[in-house]
């Protein structure tokens, strides 16, 4: 046992100087990067921002590496947890955000110059803090627009794409009595899009406080819920808008069964695809919103990890790829739109400059960016965010299928929210 004792302690101490060597071999030049399922579409782009990097930062070298989208959560936490967390990560809000609130993460509203955050739209910037504390830069964004089939607008009588969601609740009525098909499709789905919860958002409901209880037990609240129990009570939803995810919108939408679709522009292209005589009467239109006029927006960050072997030329590169230049490049590349005043000022400039400016895609690509000036991410960044939409989902469905009232609905989802604080 004694011997066996030894030989255990002797493996620990081994296996501690080779960590400790690893630890020193990774900090000696060479910091790790790791991205979000951007291999292999993208290692050309990589490979040519890292290689200037190198020039510019002799004796610094970049080792990239990708990680799928399905396991970077895993990944990220079981690193940090374990202390080998790469220098630079790209994640998004919510990921980062559950490192951020265990202080994992680089404060980085010490860390930047006033001069370095200025750079970023300032909206976008916010969708990156906690708690007053920024632990991420902004890098690239995707908007939704709204997609529309011009034949089934026209069959039902409308010149014009709702806007609004309340003029989305007549222009619902009219399409459905005209034509027979539903104007769009949205999921109730607790476990699947947001895109309800950020309605409510754009309607103007507050959905928790500065002290992280429920705000929305108002009336702007029990407005909104009773604006989507109306619309499935009065047969204008699906009904397995209850049961199917956001997928099922785009299979309806390709089969000319819902006139309208929120998704990014590049869906033009899948469309096109897939049912190339949807796509011919297919046209682009600015995102749903409601009274505030808000639009949402999808946000990717790259943020630098507490215990990285190299805080200061992380955080360096990490400013490097997401500098204006970079970013436009990028987004170019990716069909994204970037998230630095300068940036996204060329982004634009260079769409009203092109050649195929009249396509569906470009005209798609130019609403996109400019939504952007009252774009924002609508729903807090915090992981906890998806339980509050699996309360208010569920109360929801239950008003509308009449097991609750819609005051009763509303009421519980807060006491639920509440009680689990």
């Amino acid at each position: 046992m004694i011997r066996s004792w030894r030989r255990c302690c002797l493996a620990l101490v081994l296996v501690g100087m080779l960590f400790g060597c690893a630890r020193q071999s990774q900090s000696d030049g060479e910091i790790v990067f790791w991205t979000m399922q951007l291999q292999p579409k993208f290692i050309p782009y990589f490979t040519a921002l890292i290689d200037r990097f190198e020039q510019e930062n002799p004796g610094t070298k970049v080792r990239w590496v990708d990680i799928p989208w399905s396991a970077m959560e895993s990944k990220i936490l079981t690193a940090v947890s374990a202390g080998t967390a790469p220098d630079v990560v790209n994640l998004n809000p919510v990921f980062a955000s559950q490192l951020a609130s265990r202080g994992a993460l680089l404060d980085l509203s010490r860390a930047v110059t006033p001069e370095q955050r200025d750079r970023y739209l300032p909206n976008i910037w916010q969708a990156s803090s906690l708690q007053g504390q920024a632990f991420g830069l902004p890098w690239y964004l995707t908007t939704r627009i709204t997609i529309f089939n011009r034949n089934l607008m026209q069959q039902a009588g409308l010149q014009k794409p709702p806007a609004t969601y309340a003029e989305l609740a007549s222009a619902a009525k009219q399409i459905r009595d005209r034509t027979g098909k539903y104007a769009f499709f949205v999921t109730f789905v607790p476990e699947d899009s947001g895109e309800v919860l950020e309605s409510m958002v754009q309607m103007g409901v507050k959905l928790v406080d500065d002290q992280g209880k429920a705000a929305f037990n108002t009336p702007e609240g029990i407005a909104a819920f009773r604006y989507w129990v109306d619309l499935y009570q009065q047969g204008l939803l699906p009904q397995e808008s209850l049961t199917q995810g956001h997928r099922r919108a785009v299979e309806l939408y390709q089969s000319g069964e819902i006139a309208l679709l929120q998704t990014g522009p590049e869906f033009l292209n899948a469309i096109a695809t897939n049912a190339p005589a949807i796509a011919a009467v297919s046209a682009p239109a600015p995102q749903l919103t409601g009274e505030t006029g808000k639009r949402n927006v999808a946000v990717m960050n790259v943020v630098v990890p507490q215990d990285a072997s190299d805080r200061e030329i992380g955080l360096k590169f990490a400013l490097y790829v997401t500098d204006s230049a970079n970013q436009l490049a990028f987004a170019k590349e990716a069909n994204v739109l970037p998230s630095t005043t300068a940036s996204l000022r060329d982004y634009r400039q260079q769409l009203r400059d092109r050649a195929d400016i009249s396509s569906t895609l470009a005209q798609a690509r130019s609403i996109s960016a400019a939504q952007m000036d009252q774009a924002q991410v609508l729903v807090p960044a915090a992981a906890e965010m998806k339980e509050l939409q699996r309360l208010i989902y569920e109360n929801l469905q239950a008003a509308m299928l009449q097991r609750k009232t819609v005051e009763q609905a509303v009421a519980d989802a807060a006491a639920a929210w509440n009680q689990s604080r």
